[in-house]
């Protein structure tokens, strides 16, 4: 594992990737945080991830009776981190002092109406390392992940309602770009809002 300390004076993210031929197959360190693609091993390690970050960020959005259910251990089962399909969702992992604390996925942009365009799968920090920008960090390594693929513009799917999760995405430049769905959850129907950005500076 490469060192996780002082990054001053090392390449950025978007330097570290043109580096690497575009799409990235080592680790990169940014600013004391090591964020790397994932492999099989830390599928429970990131679920673990998953489930906290969900039962903290969606506890007066979900019943729960839902999110007190949930079990890293069911997520793991459903990770897949070892094919090489550019076409599946590709997961990277933010890692600090060993620790999985966060993770970003992304794949091309599943809705019909965004033919050619990536997408923003999941992007999740553990509670207890919220407002230590690892957020902002895995952001920008799946945007360049998305315009190491060719994509010039990104969408994402948010639950209405989560105002921290909106506050995050606009301030990183996404906005809603108008279009709607429902999911349902243990019988409670949940509206979803698109948020679409470019990629690239100045488009």
């Amino acid at each position: 594992m490469p060192s996780m300390g002082s990054t001053e004076g090392a390449p950025s993210i978007a330097q570290s990737y043109r580096a690497m031929g575009g799409i990235p197959s080592v680790p990169m360190c940014y600013r004391n945080l090591l964020i790397r693609p994932a492999q099989p091993d830390d599928a429970l390690a990131l679920a673990r991830v998953h489930v906290r970050s969900w039962q903290a960020a969606y506890r007066s959005l979900l019943p729960d009776e839902y999110l007190d259910q949930l079990h890293p251990e069911d997520r793991a089962a459903r990770c897949d981190f070892s094919h090489a399909d550019p076409q599946k969702p590709y997961t990277q992992v933010a890692e600090s002092e060993g620790a999985i604390v966060g993770f970003a996925t992304t794949s091309p942009a599943r809705d019909a109406d965004c033919a050619g365009l990536g997408e923003l799968l999941a992007l999740y920090v553990a509670p207890e390392n919220w407002g230590q920008a690892i957020g902002r960090q895995l952001a920008a390594a799946a945007r360049q992940r998305l315009i190491a693929q060719g994509f010039t513009e990104a969408v994402l799917w948010m639950l209405q309602g989560n105002a921290r999760a909106d506050r995050f995405y606009r301030n990183d430049g996404w906005l809603p770009d108008g279009s709607h769905k429902q999911d349902t959850i243990w019988g409670i129907i949940l509206p979803e809002i698109r948020y679409r950005r470019p990629l690239l500076p100045g488009s």
